[in-house]
């Protein structure tokens, strides 16, 4: 049994969605970051940078904190959602992308264009160019594809998990999906699985799916 700590945030959903999708039992915890519940010490034991999702897999003993680090934990122990060959470093490659580059920078996006609007209009201006940036980024790694990673086409991979969420608030970011088409159909490809939409109403339900 795998215990989540995570709350409504695209890195909580990044591990739900792939908890739904592997289809395997887990209780969630709910740990409201508006309340600063992640500041409990018994949650600091678990994780020790105070950051939600972290994970305890009772079955192995095994506590994880870091989305990267418990994607590949939970894809290599169930063996599911992997690339193979060169393909799991390309898989790889796009998940730190996503941890380096798109989470970090759409997260300042967030804080200066949706939550601290007219504070500052160089932050304003600094985080939604590069917003759009690594959505420019994002848009010619699937020209001709219908996921991240993966031979041909593509596979479906936690590579794709773990950057749908944070494109998932394309509205708070003030993007036009439709400004970048080939996102926007693997966006809508991946928000169609029922994994995927259960795993974003974890631990609670807060809106639907946003559709561009």
């Amino acid at each position: 049994m795998i215990d989540l700590y995570t709350w409504t945030t695209p890195n909580g959903r990044k591990v739900s969605i792939l908890l739904e999708e592997l289809g395997i039992p887990y209780t969630v915890h709910a740990i409201d970051i508006s309340k600063d519940e992640q500041f409990a010490p018994d949650f600091l034991k678990i994780a020790p940078n105070n950051r939600i999702p972290a994970i305890v897999d009772h079955e192995t003993g095994i506590q994880l904190m870091e989305t990267g680090a418990i994607m590949l934990y939970l894809a290599d122990k169930h063996k599911q959602f992997l690339c193979e060959g060169d393909e799991y470093w390309r898989m790889t490659e796009w998940l730190m992308w996503q941890m380096g580059g798109l989470g970090p920078m759409l997260g300042q996006t967030h804080h200066f264009v949706k939550y601290n609007k007219g504070k500052s209009e160089y932050s304003e201006q600094r985080y939604s160019k590069e917003a759009r940036r690594l959505y420019g980024v994002l848009n010619r790694r699937l020209e001709g594809r219908e996921y991240i990673a993966g031979e041909g086409a593509g596979m479906y991979s936690i590579a794709d998990m773990a950057c749908w969420p944070w494109v998932s608030r394309f509205e708070w970011q003030e993007i036009d999906l439709n400004d970048f088409p080939n996102v926007r159909d693997w966006y809508l490809r991946i928000a169609a699985r029922p994994a995927v939409q259960a795993g974003y109403s974890i631990p609670k339900f807060t809106t639907e799916v946003p559709m561009p």
